[in-house]
């Protein structure tokens, strides 16, 4: 077999070069290769040294998932290479580890900035939001002027009688926002976690309605679309709306939104500007 037939042998092989005996606690000794010894990673890994030494070699079929698991602990790989371990081994990704967010990073902050026309947010699995741009503010809702706990778009849309007013049809609005809050929470592998059950059964006190479509268990792609708000100062404001996948933030998906018309626009830029001048 070729390295290129055997890409998790040759993959394995790599990584295992780059790690320093010493510093994780192996005899040094005479070595014929840098890095560790197959037995070894199979030590660190506490699977047997015979299938560890058949998987470089591109024996004995494909690995299960908690064996390439324990492999990228041994490793020591990071995210991305544990990712590339598991679309060699197994042909798909691994199973996502949900980690709550808190915020964002600066540089995913000037990305919000950049758009000073397009409101645009960035939210958790669970629907808090964590970044947003002036036009946003301007346009949705000031997050800043919230406190930490209510910036959350579920709490806000079956909580808040003006949010609530502002939806051109409140009804399609709300179901379409709880079958992508249920498809999130999946994505993200946050179903079942504490977080999620708090807030869900927060949500089913505090209304009646979420609880009937959180029982109907619908599930929707968030995607694109136009969504249509009721400004207090600007009229009915037409949105083309799109969702992306932050890279390495499975917890955390950005939305932006464009004005569906020049019309729209030109109102658009003239409230940001008066929001900022205010």
């Amino acid at each position: 077999m070729t390295p290129d037939q055997n890409a998790l042998g040759s993959y394995l092989r790599s990584r295992r070069t780059r790690l320093d005996p010493a510093a994780l606690g192996f005899a040094v000794g005479r070595r014929r290769t840098p890095g560790l010894r197959r037995e070894e990673v199979a030590q660190r890994a506490n699977i047997s040294p015979t299938w560890y030494t058949w998987l470089e070699q591109g024996r004995g079929g494909a690995p299960s998932a908690a064996v390439l698991d324990r492999i990228a602990k041994g490793l020591m790989l990071t995210e991305p290479e544990r990712e590339h371990l598991f679309m060699l081994g197994l042909g798909r990704p691994p199973e996502v580890r949900y980690t709550p967010a808190d915020g964002i990073s600066p540089r995913l902050q000037r990305v919000l900035d950049a758009m000073p026309l397009s409101p645009a947010i960035i939210k958790t699995a669970t629907w808090d939001v964590v970044g947003w741009n002036k036009a946003a503010a301007a346009l949705l809702t000031d997050y800043s002027k919230l406190p930490r706990e209510q910036r959350n778009i579920l709490r806000l849309l079956f909580g808040n009688a003006r949010k609530r007013a502002r939806q051109e049809d409140w009804s399609s609005v709300a179901r379409f926002v709880v079958g992508a809050f249920r498809a999130d929470v999946a994505r993200a592998g946050a179903a079942g976690t504490e977080e999620v059950s708090r807030l869900v059964d927060e949500l089913c006190r505090l209304s009646a309605e979420f609880a009937a479509l959180w029982q109907d268990n619908d599930v929707v792609a968030h995607g694109e679309g136009v969504k249509c708000i009721k400004h207090p100062e600007a009229g009915r404001l037409d949105l083309e709306f799109s969702s992306f996948a932050v890279e390495g933030r499975p917890e955390l998906g950005m939305i932006v939104y464009n004005p569906a018309s020049p019309q729209v626009a030109e109102r658009v830029r003239a409230l940001i500007e008066a929001k900022g001048a205010s």
